[in-house]
């Protein structure tokens, strides 16, 4: 198998609809992957498959060719992991907790531990216990990277940091994927895998609904424009015009379409004989690609 990760009809049934079912996904080496949808859709009980710490009631997952149930020690090596729920061991300290994981990955070399602690302002004297949420999570962050594993898997990474925080760990991860490394990440945030990810999955009810390719995405050939007219004439006469609308506000004047890339430009030539009060381009966001996705798919199971 060419994908570093590949899931291949996997299902882990909890029984009255509640788990995964029939997943399909690979995801090859140095691409970085995102893994949306609301909480409850599935995707921890997808990362605990991947990882081997759950048995799937059907399919395989593997990771760098290894199937994961019967190989979760080894594959362990490869990953550096974030989980959705954390739970440190009972140490006294961050600092004792860290030292502890750098022994274990026979790291000697701290200088990049302590620069990560830098840009999360992270105090790991702290008591592992007594940690709020955000600083548990950041000293889960650390623990996950400082091994400069090929692999990371990232569940919820910046669930309880806050946006200044998050803005730091991101900038981290991307450095991360400049190197070449394999990235899943989970989120139930659409900006957050819109900013970094190749690809993003989305999840509903334990099912794929789409992987969306984000440069399709950013690179979209349809564009849609906001417009707002000065007076109701010319408003009215805009209407008559060929353009696509695919919102029409009466009361303001104003008109949204949908127009291709190379016509873009009589758009505007047209534009020069009316009095506007604004003409604004509407960003296409993933979270939009998304609603279009699954109003698509409730259409086909009416």
């Amino acid at each position: 198998m060419d994908g570093v990760i590949v899931i291949q009809d996997l299902t882990k049934d909890y029984g009255k609809g509640r788990g995964i079912f029939h997943l399909n996904l690979e995801i090859k080496k140095g691409e970085m992957v995102g893994f949306v949808g609301t909480n409850g859709s599935g995707k921890t009980t997808t990362i605990r498959c991947l990882l081997g710490y759950i048995k799937p009631t059907g399919g395989k997952c593997y990771v760098l060719n290894m199937e994961s149930w019967e190989n979760a020690s080894k594959i362990a090596k490869h990953i550096g992991y974030v989980p959705g729920e954390i739970g440190f061991p009972d140490l006294p300290t961050g600092t004792a907790f860290l030292k502890g994981q750098a022994e274990f990955f026979h790291i000697k070399d701290m200088s990049y531990v302590d620069e990560m602690i830098k840009k999360l302002q992270l105090d790991p004297r702290a008591n592992l216990k007594r940690m709020s949420k955000g600083m548990k999570q950041k000293t889960a962050l650390v623990a996950a990277l400082m091994n400069n594993a090929d692999i990371l898997i990232l569940d919820e990474p910046t669930t309880g940091l806050d946006p200044l925080m998050r803005i730091a760990f991101i900038d981290m991860i991307k450095e991360e994927h400049k190197k070449g490394k394999t990235i899943l990440m989970s989120s139930h945030m659409f900006n957050e895998v819109e900013d970094t990810c190749d690809r993003v999955v989305l999840i509903s009810d334990g099912h794929i609904i789409d992987v969306a390719d984000m440069d399709k995405i950013k690179n979209r050939k349809i564009k849609d424009f906001k417009i707002e007219f000065n007076n109701k004439e010319d408003y009215e006469k805009f209407k008559k015009q060929k353009y696509k609308i695919i919102r029409d506000q009466k009361q303001y004047n104003q008109v949204t379409i949908s127009i291709m890339d190379e016509d873009i430009d009589e758009l505007f030539k047209d534009l020069k004989d009316y009095d506007l009060k604004f003409i604004s381009e509407v960003k296409y966001t993933l979270e939009k690609y998304f609603r279009e996705k699954i109003k698509e798919k409730e259409k086909q199971n009416v």
